[in-house]
């Protein structure tokens, strides 16, 4: 049956409309008293002296981060331009850097590994909602990013994807499954374009 160019069949039905008591699931918080008060503390630490941190005071944004339980190397560096939601969540490995502007989303724990790159607006996005249930309840997922990585600029990281050692995604890629190592990954979505290999001069 077509209605308007557009077959019925592809319209949802009635009975699919969200049940009062899935919009009223949807009005509730999903964070408890506790996570609400850190995440209060700790936006306005952010918005202040995080922020307001001179570019290169990297043992000083390391220490407020660690004070609201991320889990960082000695030579892990964080921009001031971060942002930064449940840095409790966070793991950032020796040799680390993330760039300015960069968002790291961690309502799910993230992990990143040893001498990685998170490029200047890359965004590593730890949190989505379950579509498939009329309530949306807030799915917490996990990225896991490997040793040896490089996260260009502007790309983006989804939910639940682990990114495989070595692995390279390219500038504004997206990334919504999991990233093979040591293969460099473009576009949206990302696909593999070649293998990584090291120059022998280096």
């Amino acid at each position: 049956m077509m209605e308007n160019g557009k077959s019925s069949a592809h319209r949802a039905p009635s009975d699919q409309a969200p049940t009062e008591q899935a919009l009223e699931s949807r009005r509730t918080s999903p964070y408890s008293i506790g996570e609400k008060i850190k995440r209060l503390l700790w936006g306005c630490v952010q918005a202040t002296l995080f922020r307001a941190s001179f570019h290169n005071w990297y043992g000083f944004r390391r220490m407020l981060l660690r004070a609201f339980g991320a889990q960082l190397a000695a030579t892990a560096n964080i921009r001031r331009t971060v942002i930064i939601e449940c840095p409790w969540n966070l793991s950032v490995g020796a040799e680390s850097s993330v760039g300015d502007r960069a968002i790291l989303y961690c309502l799910g724990p993230v992990t990143i590994g040893a001498r990685t790159t998170v490029s200047q607006g890359a965004h590593l996005c730890a949190g989505t909602h379950d579509h498939r249930r009329a309530s949306m309840p807030l799915v917490r997922a996990t990225i896991s990013i490997g040793d040896d990585v490089w996260i260009a600029a502007d790309a983006f990281v989804g939910p639940g994807v682990t990114v495989g050692t070595g692995a390279i995604l390219g500038a504004r890629g997206v990334a919504m499954r999991d990233l093979a190592p040591w293969k460099i990954y473009a576009g949206n979505p990302a696909v593999p374009v070649r293998e990584r290999a090291f120059d022998a001069r280096s």
